[in-house]
């Protein structure tokens, strides 16, 4: 190898390492959020990024995927933020293996809503769906889409109820899903949303002969990461007052909305550890209202939402567990029916296959017959061409 082409080669892995420090230290210091549209970059995240300048440390906004794309952005670089649907967020770190890693800044208490739509009068609460899941048809957002991580999550927890849904197809899109789920009494879609009533998705559903379900749960609501609860139950609006009707209003579980970094001890060298330390302390210290866009949507939704009482959550949760006993003896029986079948289809295979003996044992005779005629054939003609 000449040595002319070492330099130009050394060069150009110079030149390589500068462009790739230069893009890194760009990219340490951002804010992942979600689409350009989306709540997450267009509401929240300029806010955060505005409060930490103040502090002298530069976050721009950056768009993403959503969720997992932010969680897969921090693990290749500790020093980044990322915003996450807290769900979400439990679901993906599960699968990477990625808890350690990560430490989640801040909770505060805007929320995200779950919300499990069908026109199916007979499906009212989650323990109905729990309880019929492997009979009901589920109709999700793209399977990228947080909703998608949400339902994930909940099978995860949920192991005797929603972990037996056997159809499960994704929409292109959060609307498809809602109309398609509303085409048939055994379909039933789940999306996870900030509770905005003058979102036309409300409107869809009630046009379109759907009712909300709440998501509430035992199994649901004891679910915790970290000593962080993952779901709140949530009275919210879902419906704006008219001259004639008061706003409507639903009871379902509610996500909070996270902030997350990667861990202190994963950022090197020290200084760099030690700054990335000062960004959590500052990110953690902010006032919760700093974090709002002024006059926004989210302020008037924090106003028209409240965290149910204990005595109110309670009276919810026995109607799922209502609905979860009242589908046993339908899935008992099910399940007794199978276990019948299979032995009654054991002991036809045990009688057929006691029926073909003789007939076995007869082909046998006659293969053994074959291969000695066969044989004796075969020592005649040698015999005989001796003798020639």
């Amino acid at each position: 190898m000449s040595l002319a082409f070492i330099r130009s080669a050394s060069r150009g892995v110079s030149f390589a390492a500068l462009l790739l420090a230069a893009t890194g230290a760009s990219a340490a210091t951002q804010i992942n959020t979600g689409g350009e549209t989306g709540a997450y970059h267009a509401s929240f995240c300029p806010a955060l990024s505005r409060e930490l300048k103040v502090a002298q440390l530069d976050y721009p906004c950056v768009t993403s995927t959503g969720t997992r794309e932010n969680i897969e952005r921090v693990l290749g670089d500790p020093r980044q933020i990322g915003y996450a649907q807290f769900d979400a967020y439990a679901i993906e770190t599960q699968q990477l293996k990625a808890g350690s890693a990560l430490t989640v800044v801040r909770q505060d208490d805007v929320r995200e809503c779950v919300f499990a739509v069908t026109r199916n009068k007979s499906l009212a609460s989650y323990g109905d769906l729990a309880g019929n899941a492997d009979r009901l048809r589920f109709i999700l957002p793209p399977g990228d889409s947080g909703s998608a991580s949400t339902f994930n999550f909940l099978r995860s927890v949920d192991s005797n109820g929603i972990a037996k849904a056997k159809s499960i197809v994704n929409a292109s899109s959060a609307d498809d899903a809602i109309r398609q789920a509303l085409s048939a009494d055994d379909t039933v879609t789940l999306f996870v949303q900030f509770p905005d009533p003058d979102n036309a998705r409300f409107a869809m559903i009630r046009q379109l002969g759907g009712h909300i379900v709440p998501v509430i749960d035992r199994e649901i609501l004891r679910q915790e990461v970290n000593g962080r609860k993952v779901y709140f139950a949530q009275e919210t609006q879902v419906e704006n007052a008219d001259w004639v009707k008061s706003g409507r209003k639903v009871v379902t579980a509610c996500t909070p909305l996270v902030v997350f970094t990667g861990a202190p001890d994963l950022v090197k060298p020290e200084q760099a550890r030690k700054d990335h330390e000062d960004m959590i302390r500052t990110v953690a210290s902010l006032n919760a209202n700093a974090l709002l866009p002024q006059e926004s949507l989210f302020q008037r939704l924090l106003k028209r939402s409240r965290e149910l009482s204990a005595v109110s959550t309670e009276k919810l949760l026995e109607l799922s567990d209502q609905a979860r006993e009242k589908a046993k003896p339908y899935t008992e029986k099910a399940s007794e029916a199978m276990k019948e079948t299979a032995e009654q289809a054991r002991q036809a295979a045990d009688r057929a296959a006691e029926a073909a003996k003789p007939y076995v044992e007869k082909g046998k005779d006659a293969a053994k017959k074959a291969y000695d005629d066969a044989m004796k054939a075969g020592k005649d003609i040698m015999d005989k061409a001796k003798k020639e």
